[in-house]
């Protein structure tokens, strides 16, 4: 098992609508690791602490996001941290033609604004953080392997090297069809726009059980949520530092050459949802094509854990 410390381009989200929480106060942990696909390289491990709140609405950042008409909105706050291996993580050396190390992490604000009337969704995020060995991803990844008696990580030397994450995405979702919130489908889009990705993607999502729509304010709803959701996404690449290095910082040992990405990619997740009154339970699955031209196809999975309060 691989351990370090990512979206459509970016792997963690926590906006879409499959998986809303009705409340407007909750707590979410998350936390991905591609020992769920039984893989070692590429995306290899991120996890984040999802925090909303209404008190949040007074949250400085908020003001440089639109807000949408007619909208009822939650406010939070995530702490994010992602990170990146190659398939050879034990040697020293740096492993040309494959992913370099990286790591990232980030303090994200966020509103998720709601349009019953129009069945629609608008997410906002902005993220403020740091690429590189202030990350810690060597540290934690050394460590648990310590304590877990795996192979030692040799080639976190070679991480891209420190640079600033400035980054704005917005989420946008449509509910297309829904019977008796038994089987759902929505159509999205997501432009993301910074330092760490710049990206554009379309896809769908849909659900199958029983749950209650993200899209309806009606207070009659199920106490007791039990469904599986697929989301099928195409994403256009303009710019990812965990591949080619940060915008500012051009010292970092080794990078992906910007002829070297992949401009198109597909991901395709999955995954099921249990929720009670309180409590989110998800196991989430994840597939993406190569993502570099001398890289390959990926695989990982994820558990959420939340509870409302």
């Amino acid at each position: 098992m691989s351990i370090s410390g990512v979206l459509f381009a970016q792997k963690i989200d926590n906006t879409a609508s499959f998986r809303n929480i009705e409340k407007e106060s909750y707590f979410r942990f998350h936390y991905d690791n591609d020992y769920f696909a039984a893989t070692d390289e590429n995306y290899t491990q991120g996890y984040s602490f999802e925090l909303v709140l209404p008190s949040l609405e007074k949250n400085p950042v908020n003001y440089v996001f639109f807000k949408p008409k007619e909208s009822t909105t939650k406010y939070g706050l995530a702490i994010e941290h992602i990170g990146y291996t190659p398939n050879d993580y034990v040697s020293e050396a740096i492993q040309y033609g494959d992913r370099p190390f990286s790591s990232a992490i980030m303090l994200k604000s966020f509103t998720i604004a709601t349009n019953f009337s129009r069945k629609t969704r608008i997410s906002q995020i902005l993220s403020l953080g740091l690429i590189g060995s202030g990350a810690f991803g060597k540290e934690m990844q050394v460590g648990i392997h310590e304590v877990t008696g795996n192979k030692i990580p040799g080639g976190w030397d070679n991480q891209i090297k420190n640079d600033v994450v400035f980054n704005y995405r917005i989420d946008f979702e449509k509910q297309l069809f829904n019977l008796n919130n038994t089987f759902d489908l929505q159509a999205q889009t997501t432009l993301q726009l910074g330092t760490l990705f710049t990206n554009a993607s379309i896809g769908f999502n849909g659900r199958l059980g029983l749950f209650n729509s993200a899209f309806s304010s009606l207070q009659n709803k199920r106490k007791f949520q039990i469904y599986v959701y697929a989301q099928p996404i195409l994403s256009v690449i303009g710019y990812d530092a965990t591949l080619q290095g940060g915008l500012f910082n051009d010292k970092s040992p080794y990078t992906i050459a910007s002829r070297g990405i992949e401009r198109f990619t597909t991901q395709y997740n999955y995954g099921v949802v249990v929720k009670t009154k309180t409590l989110y339970f998800e196991y989430t699955r994840s597939a993406i094509t190569k993502e570099f031209k001398s890289g390959s196809a990926a695989k990982w999975g994820g558990i959420r854990i939340g509870f409302t309060f």
